[in-house]
């Protein structure tokens, strides 16, 4: 057994040579004390070091919070074990953070995640709550409380039966009180170093959110600000998107996947909220980040299409079995191609920025295809065609890849809903396997890049197979024939609006969107044939 010194034989010296006692770890405890005559006091304070023969243990009992905590530094530059002293009836939570020197005496209480720093006394009947952490060398009195979630300042004192509450500290690169409040409805304000802006999104406000960790600070979580505007109910996304990625949790674990990085795993608020509200009446949503992944905006890599493939089909696949009818249809009529066509049609009646004159042959390239508008919708109507979890916006930037390039989880998962699953594959034909960009003035360079349609449509077929049916597969091409068709007439139908729903750079930005889709449309077209041989082949 070990030998206990104790600096300092006044009274809290005494309480503190009875709880050493009482713990029954020490087979000898004595005194330093430049003033005391007790018996049990063998030295003065200076006397420590020539002491260090007989004693492996040393603590600092002093009142006076700055020479507790000098001591207690000067024991440990000695080469002391200055251990932690509690008294029996403390309770003391096992994931509490206790440094050197500190005290808990009777009745007192050190809640889940609390931190002490070193020397800190923690007083008769003292609670200290879930996730505080006091500074070192404080002193909390006799039946005070440190609620939850506080920071005590070093050498403070907080008197007997004071109550502290909740004190919010500055951190790094937040600049609003909104931005504040998310992070500590959160639970990451006591804990977080600094945010920052993060990714490129257009639609909702984002911030990466690091954490302190023993190697320094961590990109740990990615906070959001969602835009009302696009999503009129947060709370129907937020159900969506917590039912699914909970499913995919078990489907991925049931596969012996990584749930961890294979899709994102959202979290609620400290009061068990699938988001939290501002002042503003604007919700805020967070999530993990998956560290040493890779997102992309086009396929410099022709291998890139293959694996996006191959992780879009996946996450069809795993999400088999959901209870698609328990999904809200967030955006209504998303991918209805009729409906975009009534909506057109409109549009062109009401004319209201007397634009119809300078986009006739756009006009007219609708009014010839109105037929094909209602392909898939029949086909639906029919039942032919299965409802599925669809995502809806199947960009090749909307799914991260490891660093060996596999695919590894879809993002941006706002948009997930009931639909048809032509519509997830026909979207990522149409952005993915075009060789120019959405809004390319020059349409001679606007081609379908047949290599990466086929290596898109085989890492699919692969991924899917045994989910898709023969209708499925048998309709793919029209698929991204249509989601294209029905991009450009949402483009046009904008233009004819005004442009008041997508964002424009210039007057005419919106037409040469709908431009460069009606060249891809006739692309398709063209190759048609030769699109449905490359699905035959990998079916």
């Amino acid at each position: 057994m070990a030998n206990l010194l104790i600096l300092g034989a006044g009274g809290f010296g005494q309480m503190v040579y009875e709880v050493a006692e009482q713990s029954g770890l020490y087979e000898r405890i004595a005194f330093l004390d430049d003033a005391s005559k007790d018996s049990r006091v063998i030295g003065k304070c200076v006397d420590y070091k020539l002491l260090q023969g007989e004693f492996d243990c040393a603590v600092a009992a002093l009142g006076n919070n700055r020479t507790r905590l000098a001591w207690v530094d000067s024991l440990l530059e000695a080469g002391y074990e200055v251990p932690v002293l509690r008294h029996p009836t403390a309770v003391v939570s096992p994931s509490a953070q206790i440094e050197p020197g500190c005290f808990i005496m009777q009745r007192s209480i050190v809640n889940t995640h609390a931190k002490l720093g070193r020397a800190v006394l923690i007083n008769c009947g003292a609670i200290v709550d879930h996730d505080s952490a006091v500074g070192e060398g404080s002193h909390i009195g006799l039946n005070a409380v440190v609620k939850a979630n506080c920071h005590i300042a070093p050498g403070r004192k907080v008197e007997a039966g004071e109550v502290i509450f909740s004190t919010r500290r500055p951190i790094e690169g937040v600049d609003s009180r909104q931005l504040e409040d998310a992070l500590y409805a959160f639970g990451f304000g006591n804990e977080c170093s600094y945010v920052k802006p993060f990714g490129a999104g257009h639609i909702n406000e984002t911030y990466a959110v690091y954490m302190a960790r023993e190697n320094g600070d961590e990109l740990a979580y990615v906070m959001q600000r969602i835009n009302i505007v696009a999503f009129h109910r947060p709370d129907h996304v937020m159900s969506n998107i917590f039912g699914v990625t909970e499913y995919l949790r078990q489907s991925i674990r049931a596969q012996g996947g990584d749930p961890d990085r294979e899709t994102l795993s959202y979290i609620k608020t400290r009061s068990g909220d699938p988001y939290f509200e501002d002042d503003q009446g604007m919700p805020w949503r967070c999530y993990n980040y998956i560290a040493d992944a890779l997102c992309y905006q086009t396929a410099e890599d022709p291998q890139r299409m293959y694996e996006a493939g191959k992780g879009f089909g996946r996450f069809l696949t795993q999400l088999d079995g959901y209870p698609v009818e328990t999904l809200f249809d967030t955006i209504p009529n998303f991918h209805d191609t009729e409906k975009r066509l009534a909506a057109f049609k409109q549009a062109l009646q009401r004319d209201v920025k007397d634009r119809a004159r300078t986009c006739q042959r756009e006009i007219g390239f609708v009014l010839a295809r109105e037929a094909d508008c209602s392909v898939l919708m029949e086909q639906l109507r029919q039942g032919r065609l299965p409802i599925r979890v669809t995502h809806n916006d199947t960009k090749l930037n909307n799914i991260l890849f490891d660093q060996e390039g596999h695919s590894l989880c879809l993002i941006d998962l706002d948009t997930i809903m009931p639909g048809l699953s032509l519509n997830d594959y026909g979207d990522a034909i149409r952005y993915g396997a075009s060789t120019a960009a959405e809004d390319e003035t020059d349409l001679d360079k606007v081609k379908l890049d047949m290599q990466l349609f086929e290596l898109y449509t085989q890492g699919y077929l692969e991924a899917t197979r045994g989910v898709l049916t023969d209708t499925e597969r048998e309709y793919l091409v029209w698929g991204a024939k249509l989601l294209t068709l029905e991009c450009g007439i949402r483009f046009l139908t904008d233009y004819l609006q005004g442009d008041v729903y997508f964002k424009t750079e210039y007057p005419t930005h919106n037409l040469v969107r709908c431009r460069t889709q009606f060249k891809l449309v006739e692309e398709m077209e063209r190759r048609f044939d030769e699109m449905t041989a490359v699905v035959n082949k990998y079916a």
